[in-house]
């Protein structure tokens, strides 16, 4: 059994915010494998379903993203699930727009979602980060993370959720990197070869 746990804010104001990358990932997970309807549950939407053989409880926390840690700790006790077993899908300002990178453990780099399931279950957990950017300055790092994707944003963004539902199947075997590449190659396809050049008449 695997918990994914997306990180971001409840409600239609905070949608399509780089903070909310997390939930926009879970939320294609559900769509795309066909999980069950989401329910109140661990104070956070939960859905369920199967990939690659393997049970899967899908976690969107509902007290805002500094009080994550409260559903993923309430979720993780009640279905006896180790941090070895737990995807937090996040932003992620310490990466380029458009890169994913999964790591074992590790800080919080000052994402107040992190902070938040550290101080509640300890930092021995897996993270698929994904990268929004960083805006520049440390001032600007929290209206640039409230702020939401722009159209330009969109043409790196839509892909990389996609990958991220398209590659699961991976992340559940533990092929991380393998995963993580398959995502990179649904942002930026490999170019295609040109075909023979026409001779003109």
């Amino acid at each position: 059994m695997l918990l994914l746990v997306g990180l971001g804010n409840p409600g239609p104001k905070y949608k399509g915010n780089r903070h909310n990358i997390g939930f926009m990932a879970v939320d294609e997970i559900v769509r795309r494998h066909g999980f069950s309807p989401w329910r109140k549950r661990f104070q956070a939407d939960v859905a369920e379903g199967i990939v690659a053989g393997e049970k899967l409880f899908v976690l969107k926390p509902q007290t805002f993203m500094n009080e994550s840690g409260r559903a993923v700790g309430e979720a993780m006790r009640f279905l006896n699930v180790e941090g070895d077993k737990v995807y937090v899908f996040h932003d992620e300002i310490d990466l380029a727009e458009s890169k994913l990178r999964v790591k074992a453990g590790g800080g919080h780099a000052g994402n107040n979602g992190l902070r938040s399931v550290i101080q509640h279950v300890g930092p021995h957990f897996m993270r698929v980060r994904m990268g929004v950017g960083h805006p520049g300055h440390k001032d600007m790092v929290h209206p640039h993370v409230l702020s939401d994707f722009t159209k330009e944003d969109m043409v790196w963004v839509a892909p990389m959720i996609d990958g991220v539902a398209e590659a699961l199947p991976l992340l559940v075997k533990g092929d991380d990197a393998s995963f993580a590449n398959k995502v990179h190659l649904t942002i930026y396809p490999p170019e295609k070869k040109p075909g023979a050049a026409r001779t003109g008449a």
